[in-house]
């Protein structure tokens, strides 16, 4: 972007004095209280609305507030706000530990990720608390720690979706300099570090943008109040703050990947899309930095323009979330038809959803009443993350059930193998590896009544279409979000430690195994049957094949089984994790007409013994 001045956004520190950027159009004057010195000085008026100061005197830790006539505000791209969201802006280092040596990164199709929430992971509920959990999380098999948002939001409770300074990492996590501990930390112990940002919307408490410029236009409506301006007038500079917050992130964090949320509520016409851009950007730094760093996309669009190059005309996101697969999985596992699942509960969307990345490819939806979606078949598979369970699955019910809470042992072991040895990249919910007992619920913590009483009322109305019994819990109760801390002490007993045991052994068999590990659909053939309803796969490369079954019925079944001899790998009713035993044996074979018996509600799978 042309407009972009070699200043940053915020305050940048330099040995004596520290420059001051503010983006601040309808004010003719803007001055800088440095709160921590008692003083105030005047910022030199630019082209384009912005304002700028090279203050000396002024360091690192020194607050400081944006005087615009007057209101005192904090900085819009404050990297720090040690007293929440209205209080004063703090000058950080943009330093980072350096401890991590020469990590530039995973491949994508290497990436096995896990999701948490940062104020609920641990008791502490903070960076730092989560750092002497990566040996567990890598012991597990993942690769890739996904933090859900943690730009500052009002008061020490929330998702992190009511996020309204997109640069400032939570002061009650940590701030700064502990998320940069931890970034260090997971890439130490060679984990990739995923972070989920919020371009789409602001949060209501706490939003002082429209003081300072049109961030905003009423062109468009999003679910969460007014749109940010990507296309209407000024929108360049909206533009920026976005893009140097993603560049924040990925350049001097050290983030290896953005998850960038509901990225269909965007809403923006322009022949250069802000999606595109931010596409670019990201990936020309990581480039000249010698990194591998990943855009993510999640959408409910079925748009393959999401992850179309942009050479084709598409945005150029490398991978993104696909609710078709969870929808497909957890229908056929749970029964549930009601809301949006209303569109989903046959065998042939699961197939559909294995084989293509997206079941609605301009097929009719009935819960939207129209026709949804486009093609995705052709995109290689690591550019879909697939899971059966995630935060918002999770914690958009009504008392934020788990697949626990829905379906009993043996399917929650079919969710697992299903999504583990399918040819995407895999997601896990924190705790779903030893089928934690916590909701997740939705919690807040915001200090204005009205404000309170409006999410109260707006989440009773999110589950009318599913007609779900009772009252959700109170998101302004703090017993709420204590409610949804994992409890870790589960996976040491039983039937937890057997389900952690076999999440734990399907992700080495994806490790270890050439044909799992292998991300591509073209070595992957699909065959499924509605009477009784099963599905399998069967998955090759080099001289490594591997044949996955899965009977969804609570009657043994049979499925065809492949020429060949055939070696175990699992079987999910092995009385080693809890099932009722008698499975198959170690070894099986077929001479072209072979079967294979599987017990009731069980996967299982099995590879090929090479003739030598």
């Amino acid at each position: 972007m042309k407009i972009f001045e070699p200043v940053r956004l915020g305050a940048t520190p330099g040995p004596d004095r520290c420059e001051f950027l503010v983006w601040a159009p309808l004010s003719e004057r803007v001055d800088v209280n440095i709160v921590s010195q008692n003083r105030v000085e005047k910022l030199e008026k630019r082209d384009g609305g912005y304002h700028y100061g090279s203050v000396p005197g002024v360091r690192v830790g020194d607050q400081y507030l944006f005087r615009l006539g007057d209101k005192e505000r904090p900085d819009p791209a404050s990297r720090c706000q040690p007293a929440g969201v209205h209080g004063p802006s703090e000058v950080v280092d943009p330093g980072f530990p350096h401890a991590e040596g020469t990590w530039t990164g995973l491949p994508l199709a290497d990436y096995v990720i896990y999701e948490l929430h940062v104020g609920t992971f641990t008791a502490e509920g903070t960076f730092d608390a989560v750092i002497p959990k990566l040996d567990y999380l890598k012991s597990l098999g993942v690769t890739a720690v996904e933090i859900m948002p943690v730009s500052q939001f009002p008061g020490g409770r929330n998702w992190g979706y009511d996020g309204v300074l997109p640069f400032a990492a939570q002061n009650t996590y940590g701030g700064p300099v502990a998320f940069k501990r931890l970034v260090n930390a997971c890439h130490k112990a060679g984990l990739a570090v995923v972070l989920d940002v919020v371009y789409n919307h602001m949060g209501p408490e706490g939003n002082y943008l429209n003081d300072f410029g049109p961030y905003f236009t009423d062109r468009y409506k999003t679910p969460w109040g007014a749109s940010l301006n990507f296309d209407d007038a000024h929108n360049d500079h909206v533009r920026r703050h976005f893009i140097e917050s993603a560049i924040y992130w990925t350049m001097e964090c050290r983030v290896d990947a953005l998850r960038c949320d509901a990225i269909h509520a965007i809403l923006d016409f322009s022949a250069q899309p802000f999606l595109e851009e931010l596409c670019s950007h990201v990936h020309d730094h990581a480039k000249r930095a010698g990194r591998q760093v990943f855009l993510i996309a999640e959408s409910d669009l079925n748009d393959n323009r999401i992850i179309r190059s942009q050479e084709l005309g598409g945005f150029g996101f490398d991978s993104q979330w696909s609710d078709d697969y969870h929808h497909a999985v957890h229908t056929m596992l749970s029964g549930e038809r009601q809301g949006y699942y209303e569109d989903f509960g046959s065998i042939d969307d699961l197939a559909k959803a294995y084989t293509s990345g997206f079941v609605y490819d301009g097929l009719y939806s009935r819960n939207r009443k129209r026709r949804h979606g486009n093609s995705a078949a052709i995109f290689d598979a690591k550019r879909f993350v697939i899971f059966s369970q995630n935060h918002d699955q999770v914690g958009n019910r009504m008392k934020g059930e788990r697949l626990c809470h829905i379906i009993n042992l043996d399917r929650q072991k079919m969710a697992a193998a299903l999504t583990l040895t399918a040819p995407y990249v895999p997601l896990l919910f924190m705790g779903e590896e030893y089928a934690e007992k916590a909701p997740f619920l939705y919690f807040i913590s915001h200090g204005d009544a009205a404000l309170v009483d409006a999410v109260r009322n707006g989440r009773r109305d999110e589950f009318k279409t599913f007609a779900w019994a009772g009252e959700p819990s109170d998101p302004q109760s703090e017993d709420t979000f204590k409610a949804s801390r994992l409890d870790f002490s589960l996976a040491e007993k039983v039937p937890h430690s057997e389900v952690l045991d076999f999440y734990r052994t399907l992700l080495r068999l994806r490790r270890e195994t050439p044909a799992l590990r292998n991300l591509s659909r073209e070595f992957t053939e699909v065959g499924h049957s509605k009477a009784p309803p099963t599905l399998w796969a069967r998955r090759w490369f080099g001289r490594s094949e591997t044949y996955a079954a899965c009977n969804f019925s609570d009657q043994a079944a049979t499925v065809p089984l492949p020429v060949g001899r055939w070696k175990k790998l699992l079987d999910s009713s092995d009385a080693r994790w809890g099932g009722p035993g008698g499975g198959i044996a170690e070894s099986v074979s077929s001479e072209g007409d072979g079967s294979l018996s599987l017990a009731p509600a069980s996967f299982v799978l099995v590879s090929r013994l090479k003739e030598t």
